[in-house]
């Protein structure tokens, strides 16, 4: 059970979403609800080298996404695409979540934390989820819209990584200025590391963490 403090000093708790509160990626089950199987397939097929050169890592992980994103995304309207995440957010999550990792947020929000979703996964869905978990905040990969369409471009840097760090000390000072909360962190892959080494307490695929 996280640990309860000081009231003097405010306690904030990051976690990461895909695979830390979800048993598996999301993304792609998403995209597959929005385009259907058959699209999705063709999109994958499309966007083949980049993802390819990803996996041999001589593309990053923002280029192959923002891809991957444009094929898909491009020119779908934003009512279309909520109508896809409310469905994804109320049918399809509810058998991903993962019990640990929804117990912990469940008790950093009883213990009166604020807590934040710091993923890749994209606004689209994501922000849907964040209210469907009664978050503090959701930093996430946020996708451009313009004249209420999708134009299948991201406006910030695929949140992974490094880039969590930044969008949670960006947001830490904006709530806090030269506070400093505790910050307790969630993750479970490589890119959770940096946000996790930033945190006084961490935890790394359900098992408490401390950077070497």
């Amino acid at each position: 059970m996280p640990e309860v403090t000081s009231p003097a000093q405010p306690v904030v708790a990051a976690f990461d979403f895909d695979g830390t509160l979800t048993r598996s990626d999301t993304l792609l089950p998403f995209l597959r609800r929005l385009l259907g199987s058959p699209t999705l397939l063709w999109v994958l097929f499309v966007c083949s080298p980049w993802l390819a050169g990803y996996v041999l890592r001589f593309i990053s992980n923002h280029r192959a996404k923002a891809v991957l994103l444009k094929a898909a995304l491009a020119d779908r309207t934003v009512a279309e695409v909520e109508r896809c995440a409310q469905a994804f957010v109320r049918d399809v999550l509810p058998q991903q979540w993962r019990p640990w990792g929804l117990q912990q947020l469940v008790q950093h929000q009883q213990a009166g934390h604020r807590c934040v979703l710091v993923t890749a996964s994209t606004s689209p869905y994501m922000h849907l989820v964040g209210a469907s978990l009664s978050v503090d905040a959701v930093l996430c990969t946020e996708m451009e819209v313009v004249d209420s369409r999708y134009t299948g471009r991201m406006v910030t840097a695929n949140c992974h990584g490094e880039e969590k760090v930044r969008r949670l000390q960006a947001w830490l000072a904006a709530e806090y200025g030269t506070a400093q909360p505790e910050l307790n962190a969630y993750g479970d892959t490589k890119g959770d590391l940096p946000m996790l080494r930033l945190a006084q307490q961490a935890w790394y695929r359900e098992k408490p963490w401390k950077a070497s």
